[in-house]
């Protein structure tokens, strides 16, 4: 028999892991049809920090409405979207590694070899440092199929 504090966990947890079987979830991370919290991708790895993009730079791409700081970076972008955009469509690495998707903050950001990639906090990303390799091997397993 399950006990009420078992029973309490697995009502938290169900949910986040059956969140990909519920419906199809988009392809990109977007709050507001705005892909990485309006952060422009580029800026990553220019400034190793995130900056604010504009809508006046704007490209929709993959479902989502992409802002960038400057006109160069948006055609940089759109001459060559996936060398630019982060990993697993902008969700957090460290919660596709596990199995279930997750939004992402701008700050909790790594640059691995070339690629961005993005986590739920500073925490989970701190997390996601102790074993990045093993991390990155079990997000790939795991996009885009978990999409739905």
């Amino acid at each position: 028999m399950i006990d009420r504090r078992h029973f309490l966990l697995s009502c938290a947890v169900l949910p986040l892991m059956s969140r990909p079987a519920l419906a199809q979830s988009a392809p990109t991370f977007a709050t507001g049809g705005i892909a990485i919290n309006g952060i422009d991708p580029l800026e990553y790895h220019r400034q190793n920090a995130p900056v604010a993009g504009s809508a006046d730079y704007a490209l929709m791409w993959m479902g989502a409405t992409w802002h960038f700081v400057n006109a160069e970076n948006r055609d940089a972008f759109e001459r060559n979207p996936k060398a630019h955009a982060p990993a697993y469509g902008g969700y957090c690495a460290y919660a596709l590694a596990r199995g279930y998707l997750a939004d992402t903050v701008p700050e909790a950001f790594s640059i691995v070899d070339g690629r961005l990639y993005l986590n739920a906090s500073l925490r989970v990303r701190s997390r996601w440092d102790e074993n990045r390799a093993a991390e990155i091997v079990a997000a790939d397993a795991n996009w885009p199929q978990i999409l739905g």
